[in-house]
């Protein structure tokens, strides 16, 4: 990164201490020192009291960290979803099995902790959903690539726009499907239990 040596630099340009600077950036000096050796990295408001101590724009300062930072950023949102794809999964696989053995030990007062287990998987769907849309990844190799870090060239990112509206009917269709078999497996089971 360059923003550390930028800062040094534009720091003794100015001919203010580490010190002097962190009192007009409102951080600590060990926060300055952090910043200089690149171990952290400053706020958004922090950049912005920088470039107007140093008398300088926001783009020179960052110049060459730019695409650094997207990569971060990028990172992070793979990182994300794949934590969220996982707790999803996991959860949805508990919302299935915790079903019939809840069912069988509390009766009707299953669906309590049953609908709580459904409702966290439920939000670590619209998690996903969420990070998906903000990335524009929709279908199963976009998101393949993205959680791989990669990007689709433009011609394989048409095609894909393409199949979006197709995969989500069939999304709906399947997801009907098993919720419908879900609950006629449940009901018969509550009926034979309780009879």
């Amino acid at each position: 990164m360059e923003l550390g040596k930028q800062i040094k630099k534009h720091r003794q340009e100015v001919q203010l201490s580490q010190e002097e600077l962190a009192e007009r950036v409102y951080v600590s000096r060990q926060t300055i020192s952090n910043w200089e050796n690149d171990k952290s990295y400053p706020d958004v408001n922090s950049l912005v009291l920088l470039s107007e101590t140093f008398q300088i724009s926001l783009d020179n300062l960052i110049k060459g960290d730019i695409e650094v930072m997207k990569d971060v950023i990028q990172k992070e949102e793979i990182e994300k979803m794949n934590r969220y794809g996982k707790i999803y999964t996991i959860m949805l696989i508990a919302t299935a099995v915790s079903a019939v053995p809840l069912f069988m030990l509390l009766g009707v007062w299953a669906l309590i902790p049953w609908c709580i287990i459904w409702g966290i998987s439920m939000y670590f769907a619209f998690m996903l959903e969420k990070i998906k849309k903000d990335n524009d990844v929709q279908t199963y190799k976009e998101i393949v690539a993205f959680s791989e870090g990669q990007l689709l060239d433009d011609i394989q990112k048409q095609r894909e726009i393409g199949k979006r509206p197709y995969q989500k009917i069939l999304l709906v269709i399947g997801s009907g499907l098993i919720t419908f078999a879900v609950c006629i497996l449940i009901g018969f089971l509550i009926h034979v239990f309780l009879n």
